[in-house]
């Protein structure tokens, strides 16, 4: 293939060994592209022509669209950067706790975001960065350095002089703490989901062993496929990422499949602004996923599977990557699991910021080395998925449910919850809130009841507002929650549970400035893939400037604004490609009507 490299690019020697050892002796393969453009990244902090041409020749991709890959996500940069960014997030979450005047005070000392921070002679930087999956501990920032001291640090309730730090000296402080209230004392016993959070060391195998771990594999396998299958169709499990489809089906399509390989894809990837649930059991439960994934593999006929995580979450990364390499070094991943004969292995693949590839089509063109844009459906991922394979693909809580309908069976899981909505569910509680973090609870809970376990509204101020189910979600008023916790009874409120999000906002907080962050977060997300949410998105920003700046024009110049959103809507939502269009109006439609965002008392 004649691959037009750029003329005269050279890689370094650095970043040759640092490519070399993220393709390996592979043959071209175009899927390792991803890690190859990290491994670009962290070497130099940027990836160069002469990185590119050289991942383009080993991989046999043509340089043209290698940059379109590598220009497509957030965490890569394709002009020279400082070997020292600091990611400040000012995204709803960190905003409502301060961290608009964080990122103001930066621009004072250092200069506006992407510049070289003044003194330093560019060895740093800071950025301005969407939602980091820390929003119970927010404000939030990211350290990310390249080079010889290559690695990401995540840092939480950071305050200016926290950032100042880490930029002039590449530390990352303070520590952070995984926020599950209810593992606290006193515990709640009722925990199943997180029951092993702040009790089983989450790096030891041995420790998963001793607190019930692998129990399920084994009893998978003792049942066979079939009886998995079967299983997991009794317990009624729906899937949590947000679409709720019947996990059993989507299983036993998979499994029936004639085609083969099949393959199995955990979406790690989350992304949604006030989501930070998966994070917490893949920073303090990883062997969970491990083993629910290889469960998932036996029974639907997968050898491969693909954990594909969100590049913002470098300590599940790490402690991910450390339960595989236990599991197969103990024979619980591999050629032959637990003596069986029986074959699955896992591959992490790390994302870079770009929140459209929590898709599932995206994820697949993302895993397989193309620009994580959306596919048309059908065909359905069970059909034509990853490679063009039938695929299985469940989000972290989807999989970590399993353990528990093995152990106890199907119809013991199906008996908890609501008679549609079975089991626990997870929900991320943060902004205005007493005590934020992760609860599980049973499906059929009340709004209310949740935000009473979380302590109430902080300073027991007044509840203004609560966006549910995140950016892609819906506001509701304080008068709306005796709503039920269910897929159908959100839906039959209007609302959605989505991604578990349950974002407080209290009487001081400008709703008009948290819609236009909402607007702008999809319109730099969307991937630009098809025009309805390419242009709508853009121009429903635009409408909500002109909006919140129509607060002292009247209500006659707000009106016409809103009307234009509304039509912004209807185009996107029955056009776009995806969901993310799909939705991207969702929020902004429903505080529209639901709350008074032109008055300047407002906030």
């Amino acid at each position: 293939m004649d691959l037009h490299l750029i003329p005269g690019a050279v890689a370094s020697k650095d970043e040759r060994e640092a490519i070399d050892a993220a393709i390996g002796s592979a043959s071209p393969a175009r899927h390792l592209l991803l890690p190859a453009l990290h491994a670009a990244q962290a070497s130099a902090g940027w990836v160069s022509p002469g990185a590119l041409n050289h991942i383009c020749t080993r991989l046999s991709v043509p340089p043209a669209e290698g940059f379109g890959v590598a220009s497509f996500y957030a965490m890569f940069a394709t002009k020279p950067r400082a070997p020292r960014t600091v990611h400040v997030c000012d995204d709803i979450a960190c905003r409502i706790k301060g961290a608009e005047g964080v990122c103001r005070s930066l621009a004072q000392k250092f200069g506006a975001p992407g510049q070289d921070a003044n003194g330093l002679n560019g060895v740093a930087t800071w950025v301005r960065s969407p939602c980091l999956g820390l929003c119970e501990q927010a404000p939030a920032a990211l350290v990310q350095r390249t080079g010889e001291s290559r690695g990401d640090e995540a840092m939480a309730h950071v305050t200016f002089e926290d950032v100042v730090w880490a930029v002039e000296s590449g530390d990352a402080r303070p520590p952070q703490k995984t926020m599950v209230p209810q593992a606290e004392s006193p515990r709640d016993p009722a925990l199943r989901l997180l029951r092993r959070v702040g009790i089983a060391d989450p790096e030891s195998l041995d420790e998963y062993r001793a607190h019930g771990g692998y129990v399920a594999l084994r009893k998978a396998l003792s049942l066979g496929p079939e009886r998995v299958l079967r299983e997991v169709n009794d317990s009624k499990l729906l899937g949590r990422g947000g679409a709720a489809f019947p996990t059993g089906r989507k299983w036993e399509a998979v499994a029936r499949n004639p085609a083969r390989p099949h393959y199995l894809v955990c979406n790690a990837d989350e992304s949604e602004p006030g989501t930070f649930k998966d994070r917490v059991i893949m920073e303090e439960d990883p062997f969970a996923l491990v083993e629910a994934m290889t469960i998932a593999g036996y029974a639907t006929g997968c050898e491969q599977g693909y954990l594909y995580i969100r590049g913002e979450y470098p300590k599940a990364t790490q402690r991910l990557q450390n339960a595989i390499g236990q599991a197969r070094a103990r024979g619980w991943l591999g050629d032959n699991i637990m003596g069986e004969g029986v074959r699955f292995d896992i591959e992490l693949r790390r994302g870079a910021g770009a929140y459209i590839c929590g898709e599932e089509t995206s994820l697949f063109n993302s895993l397989e080395g193309l620009r994580g844009e959306p596919r048309n459906k059908p065909p359905f991922p069970v059909n034509a998925g990853l490679f063009g394979k039938p695929t299985v693909v469940n989000n972290v809580e989807t999989f970590a449910n399993v353990l528990d309908i093995l152990a106890h069976g199907g119809p013991n899981f199906a008996a908890s919850g609501t008679s549609s909505s079975s089991g626990t569910k997870l929900f991320c509680v943060s902004g205005c809130v007493a005590r934020p973090g992760v609860y599980e609870a049973p499906f059929g809970i009340s709004l209310r009841d949740v935000i009473t376990l979380a302590g109430g509204v902080a300073q027991g101020r007044a509840l203004r507002a609560v966006l549910l189910g995140g950016a892609a979600g819906v506001f509701v008023t304080p008068d709306e929650l005796d709503m039920p916790l269910t897929f159908e009874g959100t839906r039959a409120a209007g609302a959605t549970l989505g991604s578990g999000v349950i974002m407080l906002f209290d009487d001081r907080v400008d709703l008009g400035d948290i819609l236009i962050r909402i607007a702008a977060f999809f319109r730099d997300e969307s991937c630009g893939q098809c025009v309805p949410c390419r242009i709508g998105t853009i121009r429903q920003e635009e409408a909500l400037h002109r909006l919140v700046a129509a607060r002292t024009k009247g209500a006659d110049a707000g009106a016409r604004e809103v009307g234009l959103i509304n039509d912004l809507a209807m185009v996107m939502r029955d056009a776009s490609i995806c969901g993310l269009g799909q939705t991207a109006a969702s929020a902004v439609q429903s505080a529209l009507l639901k709350f008074s965002v032109l008055s300047p008392e407002a906030h």
